[in-house]
Protein backbone atom coordinates (compact mmCIF):
# COMPACT_ATOMS: atom_id res chain seq x y z
CA UNK A 1 0.00 0.00 0.00
CA UNK A 2 1.46 3.33 -1.03
CA UNK A 3 0.64 6.40 0.64
CA UNK A 4 0.70 9.68 -2.14
CA UNK A 5 -1.13 12.70 -2.63
CA UNK A 6 -1.62 12.94 -5.78
CA UNK A 7 -3.88 15.75 -7.41
CA UNK A 8 -7.00 14.19 -9.25
CA UNK A 9 -7.44 16.91 -11.08
CA UNK A 10 -3.69 17.29 -12.95
CA UNK A 11 -2.49 13.56 -11.94
CA UNK A 12 0.77 15.23 -10.20
CA UNK A 13 2.15 13.12 -8.01
CA UNK A 14 2.77 15.48 -5.14
CA UNK A 15 4.43 13.63 -1.88
CA UNK A 16 4.97 10.02 -1.04
CA UNK A 17 5.11 8.66 2.57
CA UNK A 18 6.35 5.31 3.50
CA UNK A 19 4.61 2.78 5.22
CA UNK A 20 4.26 1.87 8.96
CA UNK A 21 7.10 -1.04 10.06
CA UNK A 22 5.99 -3.17 12.46
CA UNK A 23 7.87 -1.52 14.96
CA UNK A 24 6.03 1.59 14.10
CA UNK A 25 3.12 -0.37 15.11
CA UNK A 26 3.94 -1.51 18.05
CA UNK A 27 5.33 1.37 19.63
CA UNK A 28 1.87 3.42 18.62
CA UNK A 29 -0.51 0.47 19.89
CA UNK A 30 2.25 1.08 23.58
CA UNK A 31 2.00 4.81 23.41
CA UNK A 32 -1.84 4.85 23.03
CA UNK A 33 -2.11 2.69 26.20
CA UNK A 34 0.08 4.58 27.77
CA UNK A 35 -2.02 7.28 27.40
CA UNK A 36 -5.18 5.56 28.34
CA UNK A 37 -4.42 5.20 31.78
CA UNK A 38 -4.30 8.62 32.17
CA UNK A 39 -7.10 9.95 29.65
CA UNK A 40 -10.02 7.34 30.93
CA UNK A 41 -9.85 9.62 34.31
CA UNK A 42 -9.51 12.67 33.03
CA UNK A 43 -12.71 15.19 33.59
CA UNK A 44 -15.03 15.76 30.98
CA UNK A 45 -14.42 19.64 31.26
CA UNK A 46 -10.45 18.94 30.51
CA UNK A 47 -11.95 16.46 27.67
CA UNK A 48 -14.19 19.31 26.26
CA UNK A 49 -11.75 22.11 26.48
CA UNK A 50 -9.34 20.15 24.58
CA UNK A 51 -12.04 19.36 21.65
CA UNK A 52 -13.43 23.26 22.16
CA UNK A 53 -9.82 24.25 21.55
CA UNK A 54 -9.69 21.89 18.11
CA UNK A 55 -12.55 23.18 16.65
CA UNK A 56 -11.59 26.50 17.20
CA UNK A 57 -8.57 26.04 15.43
CA UNK A 58 -10.78 24.74 12.50
CA UNK A 59 -12.06 27.64 12.13
CA UNK A 60 -9.16 29.78 12.63
CA UNK A 61 -7.08 27.99 9.98
CA UNK A 62 -10.22 26.94 7.71
CA UNK A 63 -8.44 27.92 4.24
CA UNK A 64 -6.33 25.95 4.54
CA UNK A 65 -7.11 23.15 5.90
CA UNK A 66 -10.07 23.42 2.58
CA UNK A 67 -7.03 23.43 0.39
CA UNK A 68 -5.54 20.36 1.33
CA UNK A 69 -8.56 18.35 0.93
CA UNK A 70 -8.97 20.00 -2.16
CA UNK A 71 -5.30 19.64 -3.65
CA UNK A 72 -5.63 15.33 -2.51
CA UNK A 73 -8.87 14.19 -3.11
CA UNK A 74 -10.03 16.82 -5.12
CA UNK A 75 -12.79 18.08 -3.34
CA UNK A 76 -14.79 21.56 -4.41
CA UNK A 77 -13.41 24.21 -2.25
CA UNK A 78 -17.19 25.50 -0.90
CA UNK A 79 -16.92 21.96 0.27
CA UNK A 80 -14.06 21.40 1.97
CA UNK A 81 -14.80 24.70 3.96
CA UNK A 82 -18.38 22.91 4.73
CA UNK A 83 -16.21 19.61 5.99
CA UNK A 84 -14.40 21.92 8.08
CA UNK A 85 -16.86 23.38 9.94
CA UNK A 86 -19.30 19.96 9.82
CA UNK A 87 -15.96 18.11 11.90
CA UNK A 88 -15.82 21.71 14.12
CA UNK A 89 -19.49 21.30 15.23
CA UNK A 90 -19.14 17.40 15.59
CA UNK A 91 -16.28 17.92 18.43
CA UNK A 92 -19.10 21.21 19.84
CA UNK A 93 -21.88 18.77 19.85
CA UNK A 94 -19.83 16.18 22.66
CA UNK A 95 -18.09 19.28 24.61
CA UNK A 96 -22.03 20.31 25.27
CA UNK A 97 -23.08 16.93 25.61
CA UNK A 98 -20.98 13.55 26.48
CA UNK A 99 -21.20 14.21 30.46
CA UNK A 100 -24.76 14.06 30.10
CA UNK A 101 -24.82 11.14 27.53
CA UNK A 102 -22.56 9.27 29.54
CA UNK A 103 -24.53 9.58 33.10
CA UNK A 104 -25.17 6.61 34.73
CA UNK A 105 -28.21 5.32 34.64
CA UNK A 106 -30.39 4.40 37.60
CA UNK A 107 -32.17 1.31 36.97
CA UNK A 108 -35.86 0.27 38.05
CA UNK A 109 -35.87 -3.25 40.25
CA UNK A 110 -38.85 -4.55 41.92
CA UNK A 111 -37.66 -4.25 45.30
CA UNK A 112 -35.94 -0.74 46.02
CA UNK A 113 -35.94 -1.30 49.59
CA UNK A 114 -33.66 -4.59 49.06
CA UNK A 115 -31.16 -2.96 46.27
CA UNK A 116 -30.30 -0.25 44.26
CA UNK A 117 -28.93 -0.93 40.65
CA UNK A 118 -27.44 1.69 38.09
CA UNK A 119 -25.07 1.50 34.92
CA UNK A 120 -22.10 3.19 34.47
CA UNK A 121 -20.33 3.30 31.16
CA UNK A 122 -16.59 3.17 31.26
CA UNK A 123 -14.45 3.73 28.23
CA UNK A 124 -12.58 0.54 27.03
CA UNK A 125 -9.27 1.53 26.04
CA UNK A 126 -7.12 1.52 22.79
CA UNK A 127 -9.71 2.13 19.49
CA UNK A 128 -8.40 1.44 15.89
CA UNK A 129 -10.52 3.67 13.31
CA UNK A 130 -9.93 3.03 9.99
CA UNK A 131 -11.04 5.60 7.87
CA UNK A 132 -11.75 6.34 3.88
CA UNK A 133 -10.93 9.25 1.46
CA UNK A 134 -14.08 11.02 0.40
CA UNK A 135 -14.52 12.88 3.95
CA UNK A 136 -11.09 13.08 5.56
CA UNK A 137 -11.50 15.23 8.35
CA UNK A 138 -15.31 14.42 8.53
CA UNK A 139 -14.73 10.62 9.23
CA UNK A 140 -11.92 11.25 11.86
CA UNK A 141 -13.96 13.65 13.70
CA UNK A 142 -16.97 11.44 13.91
CA UNK A 143 -15.00 8.85 15.40
CA UNK A 144 -12.15 10.65 17.52
CA UNK A 145 -14.92 13.60 18.87
CA UNK A 146 -17.34 10.59 20.45
CA UNK A 147 -14.84 8.25 21.61
CA UNK A 148 -11.83 10.59 22.51
CA UNK A 149 -15.08 12.16 24.89
CA UNK A 150 -15.64 8.75 26.37
CA UNK A 151 -12.41 8.12 27.45
CA UNK A 152 -11.10 5.79 24.73
CA UNK A 153 -7.78 6.26 22.83
CA UNK A 154 -7.02 5.96 19.08
CA UNK A 155 -5.28 4.70 16.29
CA UNK A 156 -6.00 5.95 12.98
CA UNK A 157 -5.41 4.10 9.71
CA UNK A 158 -6.70 6.66 6.62
CA UNK A 159 -6.81 5.84 3.31
CA UNK A 160 -3.25 5.82 1.49
CA UNK A 161 -4.11 9.04 -1.10
CA UNK A 162 -5.18 11.38 1.87
CA UNK A 163 -1.92 10.91 3.93
CA UNK A 164 -1.73 14.65 4.72
CA UNK A 165 -5.27 15.12 5.71
CA UNK A 166 -4.05 12.81 8.28
CA UNK A 167 -0.93 13.79 9.06
CA UNK A 168 -2.85 17.25 9.83
CA UNK A 169 -5.33 15.83 11.99
CA UNK A 170 -3.05 14.20 13.98
CA UNK A 171 -1.16 18.47 14.64
CA UNK A 172 -4.99 19.74 15.07
CA UNK A 173 -5.09 17.40 17.73
CA UNK A 174 -1.55 17.93 19.52
CA UNK A 175 -2.06 21.49 19.10
CA UNK A 176 -5.25 21.59 20.37
CA UNK A 177 -3.19 19.79 23.67
CA UNK A 178 -4.18 16.09 23.84
CA UNK A 179 -2.01 14.23 25.59
CA UNK A 180 0.70 12.38 23.42
CA UNK A 181 -0.34 9.07 22.37
CA UNK A 182 -4.33 9.83 23.13
CA UNK A 183 -4.57 10.00 19.00
CA UNK A 184 -1.90 8.57 16.90
CA UNK A 185 -2.01 8.73 12.50
CA UNK A 186 -0.54 5.80 11.67
CA UNK A 187 0.80 4.84 8.24
CA UNK A 188 -0.80 0.97 8.44
CA UNK A 189 -0.68 -1.81 5.92
CA UNK A 190 -3.35 -3.87 5.61
CA UNK A 191 -1.71 -6.62 6.85
CA UNK A 192 -0.57 -4.76 9.84
CA UNK A 193 -4.61 -4.42 10.87
CA UNK A 194 -4.58 -7.93 11.40
CA UNK A 195 -1.34 -7.50 13.70
CA UNK A 196 -3.19 -4.56 15.79
CA UNK A 197 -6.44 -6.44 16.64
CA UNK A 198 -4.19 -9.08 17.90
CA UNK A 199 -3.12 -6.93 20.29
CA UNK A 200 -4.83 -7.76 23.97
CA UNK A 201 -4.43 -3.73 24.84
CA UNK A 202 -6.50 -3.04 21.63
CA UNK A 203 -9.95 -3.45 22.32
CA UNK A 204 -12.20 -2.44 19.15
CA UNK A 205 -12.22 -1.28 15.57
CA UNK A 206 -14.52 0.97 13.58
CA UNK A 207 -13.92 1.15 9.76
CA UNK A 208 -15.92 2.91 7.46
CA UNK A 209 -15.17 1.64 3.49
CA UNK A 210 -15.74 -0.49 1.51
CA UNK A 211 -18.24 -4.06 1.59
CA UNK A 212 -14.51 -5.64 0.93
CA UNK A 213 -12.88 -4.22 3.46
CA UNK A 214 -15.95 -4.37 6.27
CA UNK A 215 -15.77 -8.04 5.60
CA UNK A 216 -12.23 -8.77 6.52
CA UNK A 217 -11.97 -6.36 8.81
CA UNK A 218 -14.76 -7.53 11.07
CA UNK A 219 -14.26 -11.07 10.63
CA UNK A 220 -10.58 -10.34 11.92
CA UNK A 221 -11.88 -8.30 14.71
CA UNK A 222 -14.39 -11.40 15.14
CA UNK A 223 -11.60 -13.64 15.57
CA UNK A 224 -9.48 -11.83 17.83
CA UNK A 225 -12.93 -11.31 20.10
CA UNK A 226 -12.87 -7.64 19.51
CA UNK A 227 -15.94 -5.13 18.70
CA UNK A 228 -16.39 -3.72 15.26
CA UNK A 229 -18.42 -1.02 13.67
CA UNK A 230 -18.76 -0.72 9.89
CA UNK A 231 -20.29 2.02 7.75
CA UNK A 232 -20.12 0.54 4.34
CA UNK A 233 -21.43 1.33 0.71
CA UNK A 234 -24.99 2.29 0.05
CA UNK A 235 -27.35 3.10 -2.99
CA UNK A 236 -29.91 5.39 -1.45
CA UNK A 237 -33.26 5.88 -2.76
CA UNK A 238 -34.74 8.98 -3.55
CA UNK A 239 -38.91 8.46 -4.07
CA UNK A 240 -40.79 11.16 -5.29
CA UNK A 241 -44.54 10.76 -5.24
CA UNK A 242 -47.29 12.22 -7.58
CA UNK A 243 -47.99 15.23 -5.15
CA UNK A 244 -44.20 16.38 -4.34
CA UNK A 245 -42.92 19.90 -5.42
CA UNK A 246 -41.73 18.96 -8.81
CA UNK A 247 -39.07 21.79 -9.10
CA UNK A 248 -38.20 21.37 -5.51
CA UNK A 249 -37.38 17.25 -5.56
CA UNK A 250 -35.36 18.00 -8.63
CA UNK A 251 -33.38 20.32 -7.31
CA UNK A 252 -32.56 18.22 -4.24
CA UNK A 253 -31.80 15.23 -6.41
CA UNK A 254 -29.38 17.26 -8.65
CA UNK A 255 -27.49 18.34 -5.46
CA UNK A 256 -27.84 14.39 -3.67
CA UNK A 257 -26.23 12.74 -6.53
CA UNK A 258 -23.70 14.79 -7.54
CA UNK A 259 -21.94 16.74 -4.22
CA UNK A 260 -18.84 15.63 -3.75
CA UNK A 261 -18.39 14.78 -6.67
CA UNK A 262 -20.78 11.83 -6.19
CA UNK A 263 -18.37 9.98 -4.25
CA UNK A 264 -20.71 10.16 -0.67
CA UNK A 265 -22.48 6.44 0.54
CA UNK A 266 -25.62 8.46 1.38
CA UNK A 267 -25.57 10.10 -2.33
CA UNK A 268 -29.02 10.14 -3.71
CA UNK A 269 -28.03 7.11 -6.14
CA UNK A 270 -31.77 5.71 -7.40
CA UNK A 271 -34.51 8.05 -8.32
CA UNK A 272 -37.97 6.12 -8.22
CA UNK A 273 -40.88 8.96 -9.19
CA UNK A 274 -44.09 8.28 -9.68
CA UNK A 275 -44.89 7.67 -13.23
CA UNK A 276 -47.56 10.46 -12.96
CA UNK A 277 -44.69 12.81 -13.05
CA UNK A 278 -41.79 10.68 -14.41
CA UNK A 279 -41.33 12.87 -17.53
CA UNK A 280 -41.66 15.92 -16.21
CA UNK A 281 -39.20 15.27 -13.86
CA UNK A 282 -37.28 13.98 -15.89
CA UNK A 283 -37.16 17.24 -17.79
CA UNK A 284 -36.25 19.00 -14.76
CA UNK A 285 -33.54 16.43 -13.70
CA UNK A 286 -31.41 16.83 -16.72
CA UNK A 287 -31.84 20.34 -16.60
CA UNK A 288 -30.44 20.50 -13.42
CA UNK A 289 -27.33 17.83 -14.03
CA UNK A 290 -26.35 19.61 -17.44
CA UNK A 291 -26.35 22.84 -15.49
CA UNK A 292 -23.35 21.57 -13.65
CA UNK A 293 -19.81 23.30 -14.22
CA UNK A 294 -16.61 20.33 -14.38
CA UNK A 295 -13.47 21.66 -13.61
CA UNK A 296 -10.85 22.77 -10.96
CA UNK A 297 -11.95 21.93 -7.74
CA UNK A 298 -10.14 25.15 -6.74
CA UNK A 299 -12.22 27.34 -9.04
CA UNK A 300 -14.99 28.69 -7.06
CA UNK A 301 -17.14 28.51 -10.23
CA UNK A 302 -16.85 24.92 -10.44
CA UNK A 303 -19.80 22.75 -9.50
CA UNK A 304 -19.17 19.18 -10.34
CA UNK A 305 -15.59 18.05 -8.78
CA UNK A 306 -13.23 15.00 -10.49
CA UNK A 307 -13.44 11.80 -8.54
CA UNK A 308 -10.40 11.14 -5.98
CA UNK A 309 -8.37 9.00 -8.76
CA UNK A 310 -7.94 7.90 -12.08
CA UNK A 311 -8.81 4.38 -10.77
CA UNK A 312 -11.74 5.52 -9.09
CA UNK A 313 -13.29 7.09 -12.56
CA UNK A 314 -12.08 3.93 -14.70
CA UNK A 315 -14.11 2.09 -11.94
CA UNK A 316 -16.92 3.96 -12.61
CA UNK A 317 -17.24 3.67 -15.95
CA UNK A 318 -16.55 -0.29 -16.11
CA UNK A 319 -19.14 -0.29 -13.99
CA UNK A 320 -21.71 2.20 -16.79
CA UNK A 321 -20.70 -0.07 -19.49
CA UNK A 322 -21.40 -3.34 -18.03
CA UNK A 323 -25.09 -1.52 -17.18
CA UNK A 324 -25.15 -0.97 -21.07
CA UNK A 325 -24.10 -4.54 -22.37
CA UNK A 326 -26.94 -5.73 -19.79
CA UNK A 327 -29.94 -3.56 -21.76
CA UNK A 328 -29.86 -0.20 -19.74
CA UNK A 329 -29.86 2.99 -21.21
CA UNK A 330 -27.38 5.30 -20.83
CA UNK A 331 -27.30 9.39 -21.42
CA UNK A 332 -24.53 11.51 -20.69
CA UNK A 333 -25.43 14.64 -19.30
CA UNK A 334 -24.31 17.93 -20.28
CA UNK A 335 -21.32 19.88 -21.77
CA UNK A 336 -18.45 17.22 -22.41
CA UNK A 337 -16.13 17.23 -18.82
CA UNK A 338 -12.54 17.90 -19.20
CA UNK A 339 -9.96 15.42 -20.57
CA UNK A 340 -7.54 16.52 -18.00
CA UNK A 341 -8.30 15.13 -14.42
CA UNK A 342 -10.26 12.28 -12.99
CA UNK A 343 -13.76 13.20 -14.56
CA UNK A 344 -16.92 11.16 -15.15
CA UNK A 345 -19.41 12.51 -17.66
CA UNK A 346 -22.53 12.74 -15.89
CA UNK A 347 -24.83 9.91 -16.72
CA UNK A 348 -28.27 8.87 -16.17
CA UNK A 349 -29.11 4.89 -16.61
CA UNK A 350 -32.53 3.95 -17.11
CA UNK A 351 -34.26 0.19 -18.30
CA UNK A 352 -32.06 -1.21 -15.78
CA UNK A 353 -33.58 -4.13 -15.10
CA UNK A 354 -33.25 -6.79 -11.59
CA UNK A 355 -31.44 -8.85 -14.22
CA UNK A 356 -28.85 -6.30 -14.55
CA UNK A 357 -25.55 -6.34 -12.46
CA UNK A 358 -25.55 -2.73 -12.03
CA UNK A 359 -29.02 -3.02 -10.78
CA UNK A 360 -27.37 -4.20 -7.10
CA UNK A 361 -24.78 -1.68 -7.57
CA UNK A 362 -23.11 0.91 -5.98
CA UNK A 363 -22.18 3.89 -8.90
CA UNK A 364 -19.57 6.05 -6.74
CA UNK A 365 -19.81 8.90 -8.97
CA UNK A 366 -22.15 11.35 -10.93
CA UNK A 367 -23.95 8.19 -12.36
CA UNK A 368 -27.76 8.38 -11.65
CA UNK A 369 -30.73 5.46 -12.11
CA UNK A 370 -33.79 6.30 -12.80
CA UNK A 371 -36.89 3.87 -11.54
CA UNK A 372 -40.40 4.44 -13.05
CA UNK A 373 -43.29 3.44 -10.21
CA UNK A 374 -46.76 2.83 -10.30
CA UNK A 375 -47.86 3.35 -6.89
CA UNK A 376 -46.06 4.18 -3.63
CA UNK A 377 -46.21 0.33 -3.05
CA UNK A 378 -43.94 0.08 -6.24
CA UNK A 379 -41.65 2.56 -5.15
CA UNK A 380 -40.79 1.23 -1.54
CA UNK A 381 -40.27 -2.18 -3.20
CA UNK A 382 -37.96 -1.36 -5.66
CA UNK A 383 -36.88 1.14 -3.02
CA UNK A 384 -36.53 -1.82 -0.51
CA UNK A 385 -34.81 -4.36 -3.41
CA UNK A 386 -31.41 -3.77 -3.00
CA UNK A 387 -28.39 -5.01 -0.44
CA UNK A 388 -27.94 -1.89 0.97
CA UNK A 389 -29.93 -0.01 3.54
CA UNK A 390 -27.99 3.19 4.46
CA UNK A 391 -30.26 5.91 3.96
CA UNK A 392 -33.02 7.43 1.80
CA UNK A 393 -35.71 10.17 1.11
CA UNK A 394 -39.40 10.73 -0.04
CA UNK A 395 -40.62 13.89 -1.39
CA UNK A 396 -43.99 14.54 -0.74
CA UNK A 397 -46.49 17.49 0.06
CA UNK A 398 -48.13 15.64 2.69
CA UNK A 399 -45.46 15.05 5.19
CA UNK A 400 -47.58 13.32 7.75
CA UNK A 401 -48.11 10.75 4.80
CA UNK A 402 -44.10 10.45 4.03
CA UNK A 403 -43.65 9.74 7.40
CA UNK A 404 -45.67 6.53 7.15
CA UNK A 405 -44.46 5.54 3.94
CA UNK A 406 -40.75 6.01 6.22
CA UNK A 407 -41.99 3.27 8.25
CA UNK A 408 -42.01 0.71 5.45
CA UNK A 409 -38.26 1.76 4.11
CA UNK A 410 -35.74 -0.52 5.14
CA UNK A 411 -32.69 1.37 5.40
CA UNK A 412 -31.00 2.89 8.27
CA UNK A 413 -32.07 6.54 7.65
CA UNK A 414 -34.96 8.66 5.76
CA UNK A 415 -35.38 12.12 5.30
CA UNK A 416 -38.58 13.56 4.28
CA UNK A 417 -38.01 16.64 1.29
CA UNK A 418 -34.11 16.03 1.69
CA UNK A 419 -31.57 13.75 0.21
CA UNK A 420 -29.69 12.15 2.96
CA UNK A 421 -27.69 14.18 4.70
CA UNK A 422 -24.96 14.52 7.59
CA UNK A 423 -25.47 16.48 10.70
CA UNK A 424 -23.55 16.99 14.36
CA UNK A 425 -26.38 16.08 16.34
CA UNK A 426 -27.80 13.14 14.07
CA UNK A 427 -27.16 9.38 13.91
CA UNK A 428 -25.49 7.85 11.46
CA UNK A 429 -25.70 4.14 10.19
CA UNK A 430 -27.40 1.53 8.44
CA UNK A 431 -28.61 -2.29 7.94
CA UNK A 432 -28.03 -4.73 5.83
CA UNK A 433 -24.54 -4.92 3.50
CA UNK A 434 -24.48 -1.04 4.55
CA UNK A 435 -22.75 -2.22 8.10
CA UNK A 436 -23.94 -2.39 11.57
CA UNK A 437 -24.01 -0.14 14.35
CA UNK A 438 -24.28 3.74 14.33
CA UNK A 439 -22.28 7.03 14.77
CA UNK A 440 -22.45 10.30 16.31
CA UNK A 441 -25.22 11.33 19.18
CA UNK A 442 -25.55 9.14 21.89
CA UNK A 443 -25.84 5.90 20.21
CA UNK A 444 -22.02 6.36 18.34
CA UNK A 445 -20.42 7.50 21.95
CA UNK A 446 -21.64 4.06 23.31
CA UNK A 447 -20.53 1.92 20.96
CA UNK A 448 -17.47 1.09 22.64
CA UNK A 449 -17.58 1.71 26.55
CA UNK A 450 -18.24 -1.23 28.94
CA UNK A 451 -21.81 -0.33 29.94
CA UNK A 452 -21.23 -2.22 33.91
CA UNK A 453 -23.84 -2.74 36.29
CA UNK A 454 -23.21 -1.67 39.91
CA UNK A 455 -26.00 -2.75 42.38
CA UNK A 456 -26.21 -2.10 45.81
CA UNK A 457 -27.93 -5.12 47.70
CA UNK A 458 -29.22 -4.94 51.38
CA UNK A 459 -30.92 -8.26 52.19
CA UNK A 460 -29.74 -11.13 55.01
CA UNK A 461 -28.37 -14.65 53.62
CA UNK A 462 -30.52 -17.22 53.21
CA UNK A 463 -29.17 -21.20 53.96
Amino acid sequence: MAYATTNPYTGELIKTFADATDADVSDAIARSHAAFSTWRTERYARRGAILQRAADLLREQKEQFAQLLTLEMGKLHQEALAEVELSAQLFEYYVHNAERLLAPEVLPVANPREASAQIVHEPLGVLLAIEPWNFPYYQIARIIAPQLSAGNTILLKHASNVPQSAARFEKLMHDAGLPDGAFINLYATRGQIEQILNDPRVQGVALTGSEGAGATVAQQAAKALKKSTLELGGADAFIVLKDADLDKSAAWAVFGRHWNGGQVCVSSKRMIIASEIYDAFLERYIAGVAALRAGDPANASTTLAPLSSQQAADEVKQKIQLAIDHGATALEVGPKVPTRGAFVQPTILTNVTPDNPAYHMEFFGPVSMLFRASDEDEALRIANDSPFGLGGSIFTRDVAHGAELAKRFSTGMVYINHPTRVKADLPFGGVRRSGYGRELTGLGIKEFVNHKLISIVDIDAEF
